[in-house]
């Protein structure tokens, strides 16, 4: 007899229009302060609000945020390489998106 595996996944729906401050994402995420506040210097996240106690954050930068977690406590990427790596993975979701064009012949 086979024995049956099972997978769990974990998730969480955001809608994109909530706003996070900086203590809420902190504590949604894990991160810490001077973590979110470094990337934000890094160009990672761009909050609207005047500086720290003002910022607000979308629902799009929970996702945002575990992936710089992942990049940097996993691989050890720093905050310049967090940023630059996000931007790419940006510029790949929008290449995507794009409508490709059939070759007509």
């Amino acid at each position: 007899m086979k024995e049956s595996e099972t997978t769990h996944l974990e998730g969480q729906l955001v809608d994109e229009e909530v706003e996070f401050t900086l203590v809420e994402l902190c504590r949604v995420t894990g991160a810490s302060e001077d973590e979110l506040t470094l990337w934000v210097s890094e160009g990672v996240f761009d909050p609207d609000g005047n500086g720290p106690q003002d910022w607000r954050f979308s629902g799009a930068s929970l996702r945002r945020v575990r992936t710089a977690q992942r990049l940097a406590h996993d691989l050890q990427i720093n905050a310049p390489g967090v940023a630059l790596i996000l931007d790419l993975l940006d510029e790949i979701d929008a290449l995507r998106a794009y409508p490709r064009r059939s070759p007509r012949g």
